[in-house]
């Protein structure tokens, strides 16, 4: 079932699968936090998700992928990028963006213990 597109319960799945993540809910929407750091929520309907991104990157991805990559007016000072589920091409880019967000929020001494947890791997 390698044509299966990611969903919510995918990203909630994948998220809790990384070191000291917990689910909390937040502003009335599913929130995944890494040592007490928010590195995903689910807002709205849950057929996004967001993850932390630099602005510049954040720029370049929605240039390059408008059907995909959005920021909404409210977030615009933020570094988050919010992600259509259905835009995603399959489960290995969902993880790669959710751990990409994941380390940027973990703390040192997690990323110093999980040395072989990489995007674009294992």
């Amino acid at each position: 079932m390698t044509d299966a597109r990611p969903g919510p319960d995918d990203v909630r799945r994948i998220s809790l699968s990384f070191p000291e993540t917990k689910e909390v809910t937040a502003w009335s929407m599913p929130t995944f936090r890494v040592a007490g750091k928010m590195f995903v929520t689910m807002p709205d309907d849950e057929s996004s998700f967001a993850v932390r991104c630099p602005r510049l990157e954040r720029e370049e991805l929605i240039k390059a992928e408008p059907e995909k990559f959005w920021v909404p007016p409210h977030e615009a000072s933020s570094n988050w990028v919010r992600a259509r589920l259905a835009a995603l091409e399959d489960m290995d880019e969902l993880r790669d963006m959710l751990l990409d967000s994941w380390q940027q929020a973990a703390p040192p001494r997690l990323l110093e213990a999980w040395p072989g947890l990489r995007v674009g791997g294992e």
